[in-house]
């Protein structure tokens, strides 16, 4: 059974409580949401004009990529709230079928936004009914089976789509076309993701000392879902252990207890580089291999292992497969992981 790791950038969907948390947690307006400033410039400026037109035209669609964890859904949710508009959210695996795509386009309303998370794992049926209501707000569906069969094309409402993806790469290119307005959301800076911690804080009415802020902020992967998720455990510990209050010493002893390292390495990060370095060396290493000594999906280390370490240099990717830095295996000796 697959062991949740702290670090790793998902939303615990099976917990309803810390689900509850996370999306108090949430920003709803652009002057609440911390960073992705270009991104933000940008989006300002496209609803700006559409409200200024006000000619009933609606919202470009927007594809929104980059690596989980970074505001993705929160951007949906904010946009929504900028516009005024009724926000929709579903996924690429929920839609099975083309009949539940028609189910949710037809229950919308002009001016609605519907959020496709994860819409890269769309099924090709689905994608291409998709295809007409973007561009054309139609509805093709076929009525009856055989030689009696039908088509029908319905009148939907003016509606955008939100698509998330962390595999833009994924996308059919017609799908991926039908965006007007496509952007690729960056790591944060430490300071931002400081800011953010804050933020938390006050929202769970915790105190929080600017050394153990940073302390956070540099243990967070620059993510800040993880910065959340990591704050919650800390205010854990401090709650448990102290007065609550979170100083350095309180975060250093709860990061510890955590496994989390300087860089924000977690041991299942840090087994993953030692595997390879013991049994590969400096030679490349396939996914599939990665995998099969991880015991992880391949999927899983695309998505969830190697971006970070690719950012910080311990990884680099190449024609024939992947391989520790000089920069990795200097971590893992300081680390005692290898000789």
């Amino acid at each position: 059974m697959a062991i949740e790791r702290l670090v790793e950038p998902t939303l615990a969907e099976d917990n309803p409580e810390e689900k509850r948390i996370e999306i108090s947690l949430r920003p709803t307006s652009f002057s609440e949401y911390i960073g992705q400033e270009h991104l933000k410039n940008n989006l300002k400026l496209a609803i700006s004009a559409v409200k200024k037109r006000n000619d009933g035209s609606t919202l470009d669609h927007i594809l929104l990529y980059g690596p989980p964890g970074l505001g993705k859904t929160t951007m949906a949710g904010v946009i929504a709230h900028e516009l005024g508009a009724s926000l929709r959210v579903t996924s690429g695996p929920a839609i099975e079928r083309a009949g539940d795509l028609a189910s949710i386009l037809t229950n919308l309303k002009d001016g609605d936004i519907l959020f496709i998370d994860e819409i890269h794992r769309l099924r090709r049926a689905v994608e291409e009914v998709l295809y007409s209501a973007m561009e054309d707000y139609k509805l093709d569906i076929v009525i009856g089976k055989g030689p009696a069969a039908r088509s029908v094309r319905l009148d939907l409402p003016k509606f955008t789509v939100i698509g998330a993806t962390t595999r833009t790469g994924s996308l059919a290119g017609p799908l991926r076309d039908r965006f007007g307005i496509i952007h690729r959301l960056e790591y944060y800076k430490e300071p931002e993701i400081e800011e953010i911690i804050n933020r938390t804080a006050g929202i769970l009415k915790t105190e929080i000392k600017p050394d153990a802020t940073k302390l956070l902020a540099t243990r967070s992967r620059l993510t800040p879902r993880i910065a959340n998720r990591i704050f919650k455990r800390v205010r854990d510990f401090a709650d448990v252990n102290g007065d609550g209050i979170i100083d350095r010493e309180t975060a250093t002893r709860s990061l510890e207890l955590m496994e989390i390292d300087e860089l924000g390495l977690d041991p299942a990060d840090r087994n993953m580089l030692r595997l390879m370095y013991e049994n590969y060396g400096d030679r490349p290493v396939g996914l599939t291999t990665i995998a099969a000594l991880t015991g992880d999906e391949a999927t899983t280390i695309e998505d969830f292992y190697e971006p970070y370490l690719l950012q910080l240099g311990l990884l680099a990717r190449t024609p024939k497969g992947r391989v520790v830095t000089e920069k990795g295996r200097k971590h893992l000796q300081n680390r005692g992981n290898v000789i």
